[in-house]
């Protein structure tokens, strides 16, 4: 995006992560302190697009050129203050272009801020990254930020998958909602023996205050679908089974109540695993939460006039925690 500011008004021409989206959307985000009737009262009588007056839901278009009648110092007022959060780099590139970037997430790292972590995150993390190698400038773009388009919990380490452009980051999201187009695959170890590979396919409720998710037969709950695949059998003791979970929803604790619901919980899991194993695991390797780890992203299904069609059939794949490695290398040899 390009700005010039004459006297007492300031040109902008809209670039690539402005484009395809609505005008009152986008000024909101570039006067971020505005009113919503402020934005629309502007827009009547203060913003052009092209020479021309435009109604609130026209879409811009890149190379536009937007004209708002306002001086430099009552837009900057309504501005959000630029600031750089400094969040310690704890995350892994696995794979980086122009559009795109894929994370390893560490152990006990929210992929997004809550109420009690608004600075240390991974989405800061990686957009402090991208101002450092000068990829992202928040105050020249401020109207898009770079962002994960899918997610992971605290505990859970792995993959995640970052637009670095708004239609990369649009077309990411599509992607995800369509369920195969991106194969997202975990690493995990239950309690049993999976002799076979299972379809697990559920309903969900969550309880928003303990943040604990059940298994139901009610037609208001949404669907989870994991597909379960056996790659390793405990050598002796207690039987244990080494599995690959691939998602075709997203649900919140998905894998980890899907299997316990299968009778396979995930060794070490507080919520949903089983107490006996869940102590022995602790006393023999300290391990108090459970052990998944997102270690593989297939890029299935990429549209052929998509801005990821060059991304088709490529494989992306993170190594294991050095915790997990050893674990794994101990029961299953």
């Amino acid at each position: 995006m390009f700005w010039c500011i004459m006297c007492d008004m300031i040109k902008l021409t809209i670039g690539e992560n402005q484009g395809n989206q609505r005008l009152d959307r986008f000024l909101k985000k570039y006067l971020a302190k505005a009113s919503l009737g402020f934005i629309y009262k502007l827009i009547r009588k203060d913003v052009k697009v092209n020479g021309k007056r435009k109604k609130p839901e026209d879409m811009l278009e890149v190379g536009d050129e937007l004209v708002i009648y306002m001086s430099e110092e009552e837009v900057a007022s309504l501005q959000k203050t630029v600031k750089k959060v400094n969040a310690k780099k704890q995350f892994t590139v696995i794979y980086e272009d122009d559009n795109i970037l894929i994370a390893q997430k560490p152990f006990g790292l929210l992929t997004h801020g809550d109420g009690r972590e608004k600075k240390n995150h991974l989405a800061n993390q990686v957009i402090d990254y991208l101002i450092s190698t000068g990829e992202y400038d928040p105050r020249v773009d401020r109207t898009f930020t770079p962002s994960p388009a899918n997610r992971l919990d605290r505990n859970t380490t792995g993959l995640v998958i970052f637009g670095k452009k708004a239609a990369a980051l649009q077309e990411l999201n599509m992607m995800i909602r369509e369920r195969d187009a991106i194969e997202k695959i975990y690493m995990t170890i239950v309690s049993g023996k999976v002799e076979d590979n299972l379809q697990l396919r559920d309903s969900m409720v969550k309880n928003e205050k303990t943040n604990v998710v059940t298994i139901t037969a009610s037609e208001d709950g949404k669907d989870m679908e994991t597909d379960i695949t056996p790659v390793a059998y405990s050598k002796a003791g207690k039987p244990y089974t080494l599995v690959e979970a691939k998602i075709r929803t997203g649900r919140t604790h998905q894998i980890r109540v899907q299997l316990a619901g299968a009778g396979y919980p995930i060794i070490g899991d507080i919520k949903y695993g089983k107490p006996v194993t869940n102590n022995y695991m602790k006393s023999k390797y300290d391990l108090t939460t459970q052990l998944l780890h997102a270690y593989k992203l297939v890029f299935a299904e990429c549209r052929q006039d998509g801005p990821l069609a060059y991304l088709q059939g490529k494989e992306f794949v993170c190594p294991l925690p050095d915790r997990f490695d050893r674990i794994k290398n101990d029961i299953f040899g």
